[in-house]
């Protein structure tokens, strides 16, 4: 596990605002891009470079779109696949993550503009644990303090009823998926990684 806090994120919020405001962020180890594609059931868009340009295909297909498919890119990154989605949830979904997770690991964080937030960790299909990233003490999953010791650690309060900080918890969130999954997410990474986009339909189940 690695040693990341929020203070290695901090970069997320100022560098990427837009994003930063509603995103959902999924890690799934195992695949590729197309077999994520596939079991989403996305049709294939073309490619861009960077999460900017991702976010502006998003953005502009949304106005067709809204609320029947989400937009999203996927790219390799190591022994996973980093599923990125502009003001979308697909990621959060239960159904969708158990699919993903099926014989192996899925990490999806996501926020909205609204604040809503939520962190999932699945293994081979089932949810291992599930939080509101402002509410960590809140936790769900079939083994909820596992990564009690990890939360405190990266920035979170998990003292019952305590409120987050917002300005620390997107970081913090980042921060938590790098410790379950080893992955660094980097401004560079963000600015350079080629994704295949897709178009999603929205599951119902």
């Amino acid at each position: 596990m690695t040693h990341a806090t929020a203070d290695d994120y901090r970069w997320f919020e100022a560098d990427f605002a837009r994003l930063a405001e509603a995103y959902c962020i999924t890690l799934v180890r195992g695949i590729t891009p197309p077999e994520v594609l596939r079991i989403l059931r996305a049709e294939v868009q073309g490619h861009s470079t960077g999460v900017v340009a991702l976010d502006e295909h998003a953005y502009e297909t949304a106005q067709v779109h809204e609320g029947t498919h989400g937009y999203l890119g996927v790219a390799p990154l190591h022994d996973w696949s980093v599923l990125v989605e502009p003001n979308g949830y697909i990621g959060t979904l239960d159904g969708v993550l158990s699919r993903l997770s099926v014989g192996r690991t899925a990490v999806s964080h996501y926020r909205n503009v609204n604040a809503v937030d939520h962190f999932d960790w699945f293994e081979d299909g089932k949810p291992k644990l599930h939080f509101e990233p402002l509410f960590a003490w809140d936790r769900g999953g079939s083994d909820p303090d596992c990564l009690v010791a990890a939360m405190r650690e990266v920035g979170f309060a998990t003292e019952e009823g305590a409120i987050d900080d917002l300005d620390v918890v997107t970081a913090a969130t980042f921060a938590l998926a790098e410790r379950v999954t080893g992955i660094r997410l980097t401004p560079e990474l963000l600015t350079t990684t080629e994704f295949i986009e897709g178009l999603a339909p929205i599951p119902r189940d």
